[in-house]
Formats: C-alpha cells, structure tokens, sequence
C-alpha cells in the first residue's frame, strides 16, 4: 500500500512539473514585447498617453475660447445698451428744418449747349480669330 502511494504521490508531481512549465512557457510568450501581448500592452499605453496629453491641449482650448467668447459676448452687451440710449435720445430731438435757397435761375436759351451723340452700327456678323 505505501508502495502504490508513493507511485500516485510521484507522479502526480511529476504531473504538477510538466503542467508549471507549459505555464512558464505560456507567461514567457504573453510577456514578450515584440510580438506578444506585452507588445500590444506597451503600444495601447503610450497611445492612452498620447491621447491624455491631447485631451488636455483641447481642454485648455476650449477653456480659453469660452473665456474669450464670454468676453466678447459681455461687450456686445455693452454696445447694444449704448447704441439703445443713442437711438432712444435720438427720439428727443426736434425734426431739422431745411435751408432756405433760393432756386436757381434756369440758363437762357443762348448759354444751353447743344448736345450731339454718336452712335456706332450694330454688328451683324462677328468674325473668330483662327
């Protein structure tokens, strides 16, 4: 009896030895950098690097084009509230009054000019240049 438990007792860490080194063996592939599943680790870190330090720049751009557009939005305001006083004091003033002139006199008959005007004729036929 303690000879057959010896046997099962072997070979079952003979069986724990062969299944350890296909793990090793497994784990050595999965780690690899250049073409294993490290490889696709290390690229899919520098890209989620890349697109923090990206995401960042369009955060600072949009933060500073709100600012600016807030600013200009404030001072819009600030001229339309103006230019509302402007027309609305506008309102107040009286209608002027055109300047009185005497109408001019009209030319007498000798000083009007004749007036002559030259018409050229309508082509009929156009000629194409070759």
């Amino acid at each position: 009896m303690d000879l057959i438990a010896d046997i099962l007792l072997v070979a079952g860490s003979f069986g724990a030895a062969i299944y350890c080194y296909v793990l090793a063996t497994r784990l050595k592939k999965f780690t690899t950098l250049e073409s294993g599943m490290g490889g696709a680790i290390a690229v899919l870190s520098a890209q989620v690097d890349e697109m923090i330090a990206a995401l960042a720049k369009a955060r600072g751009a949009a933060t500073g084009s709100a600012e600016s557009l807030e600013a200009l939005t404030a001072r819009g305001e600030d001229v339309a509230r103006r230019l509302e006083l402007l027309v609305a004091s506008l309102h107040d003033l009286p209608e002027p009054k055109p300047p009185a002139r005497p109408p001019e006199p009209e030319p007498a008959d000798e000083e009007k000019r004749l007036r002559f005007v030259r018409r050229r004729p309508a082509r009929d036929t156009v000629e194409a240049a070759e």
